[in-house]
């Protein structure tokens, strides 16, 4: 057996089959095997491989323990004389797999290779090619310097930034996405170390591979798509934290201590960053309708007090200064309030919920002006006013978004909801029941079992150990 491709999936079917159908054409005159390793996906992946590739090993593991031990177990059932860790959401050329081998039988010193990756869109990913992260190379790269000089040999050895990305190299980490390897090197070294979760565990088996004494070339001949991050969202803090204590878990295994310590240090620092400006950014969003609500409401109430003195009062100052900057901003600010405390922010955002949140505000208004003392009143008008101002210009600003957002006044949560029934087949069919005597428009995904029983597959899409997932995919 010349080859054996692994690819560890976790609930990404449909790249999956690409990658699987882009393997099966590059294995076509090779001696070869494909192992697709199933970390306990919601999507109907194992039906898929199973339907569509009959030739595949198929493991399926009935939780997630994890990227390294998943690749363990295929590797350790393989038998080819290279092994190939591919991601799921990956498509190789026809040709990769010959350009692979036949550099790798003629260059004896190589341990492992890694090859051009391009992005959906054909970009270079700068990963394909990367430097051991070493204390002032993770520095660099977390602090930024390696984007503002990505050219430097000084300040960008994390990405290798000053090697021709169309050059072969000799290199020092491989990326996780493709990593070719000679199968008697990992005899010698080990397999992937199972203490890194996710993440990491590329850079480490790298690094023991380089330590052994065997070379590891980048070799751009041969490129492959990698639609980076499907296989495993990226912008999320929990990926910043699993990512960096990873990083930490490395530093501790192969630096010395002192340096260890100042790579923990800068590790630290920068999650803390990381998870600062997630904080922050999460919300802004949530700030962004209330904040919003609050200066149309504000806006109008400014404008209409205007309005009513000349039109009413015929004096353009009738109403002094602090009704503008405190009466005006109170009655905004408790109408906003009113909205959140009865739902006018939560998501889909309703447009029932935002009128109720402002009667509500207004009966609160109006029970306040009755008992402050009549130096304190400043006009009931600007209540019932700001009432029908707000009545008026905010549901317009949910449909206007709508409109931009959906292409119709409403948006689409709203028009039916997604639905999973948790029970038995009994308790599936009764609350189907139920929910169509109710009139509720839903869309019914299947059922959640209350245990993992292989016997138990009526309409089933999970269990319920697999809840967080559903939801998640779904």
């Amino acid at each position: 057996m010349k080859l054996s491709v692994v690819i560890v999936n976790y609930n990404v079917k449909y790249f999956l089959e690409q990658a699987l159908l882009s393997v099966r054409k590059a294995l076509e005159g090779i001696e070869g095997e494909v192992f697709v390793v199933d970390n306990n996906s919601v999507d109907d992946s194992v039906i898929m491989v199973r339907d569509k590739f009959p030739e595949v090993r198929l493991i399926q593991n009935n939780s997630n323990p994890g990227f390294s031990k998943a690749n363990n177990q295929a590797i350790e059932e393989s038998s080819g004389e290279y092994v190939l860790l591919l991601n799921p959401d990956t498509v190789v050329e026809e040709d990769t797999f010959r350009i692979c081998l036949g550099f790798m039988d003629s260059h004896k010193d190589a341990g492992a290779l890694g090859v051009k990756m391009i992005d959906g869109s054909g970009k270079f990913l700068p990963e394909s090619k990367r430097g051991l992260p070493t204390p002032w190379v993770a520095f660099c790269r977390m602090f930024g310097l390696s984007w503002l000089f990505p050219r430097s040999q000084t300040f960008n050895k994390y990405h290798l930034g000053f090697l021709d990305e169309n050059e072969t190299h000799e290199i020092e980490i491989l990326a996780g996405a493709f990593m070719f390897i000679r199968k008697s090197v990992l005899d010698e070294v080990g397999l992937l170390d199972e203490t890194f979760f996710m993440y990491g565990e590329d850079i480490d088996l790298s690094h023991r591979i380089g330590k052994a004494g065997y070379k590891i070339y980048y070799h751009p001949k041969s490129k492959i798509i990698h639609y980076k991050g499907e296989s495993t969202k990226k912008g999320s803090l929990n990926y910043v934290l699993t990512f960096y204590n990873a990083m930490i878990i490395f530093a501790k295994k192969h630096f010395s201590s002192r340096q260890a310590q100042l790579f923990t240090i800068l590790i630290r620092a920068a999650i803390l960053f990381r998870g600062l400006l997630t904080l922050l950014g999460n919300g802004f969003k949530k700030l962004v309708w209330p904040l919003l609500d609050f200066a149309m409401i504000f806006g109008g109430l400014f404008l209409l007090k205007q309005v009513w003195a000349n039109f009413y009062f015929q004096d353009p100052n009738y109403y002094p200064d602090y009704v503008t900057y405190t009466v005006l901003p109170s009655y905004s600010f408790l109408w906003v309030i009113s909205i959140l405390f009865n739902g006018g922010y939560d998501k889909p955002l309703r447009i029932g919920s935002l009128l109720r949140g402002i009667l509500v505000g207004t009966l609160i208004l109006a029970a306040i002006y009755a008992f402050l003392s009549l130096e304190y009143r400043s006009s009931r008008i600007l209540i019932l006013l700001g009432t029908f101002w707000a009545i008026s210009i905010l549901p317009l600003s949910r449909m206007l978004r709508n409109l931009i957002r959906h292409g119709g006044l409403r948006s689409k949560k709203d028009a039916q909801e997604r639905v999973a029934i948790v029970g038995s087949p009994e308790e599936y069919l009764r609350t189907n029941l139920l929910l169509d005597k109710a009139g509720v428009k839903k869309n019914v995904l299947g059922r959640i079992a209350a245990t993992d029983d292989p016997k138990d597959q009526f309409s089933l899409i999970g269990n319920i150990n697999q809840l967080s997932d559903i939801v998640r995919i779904h």
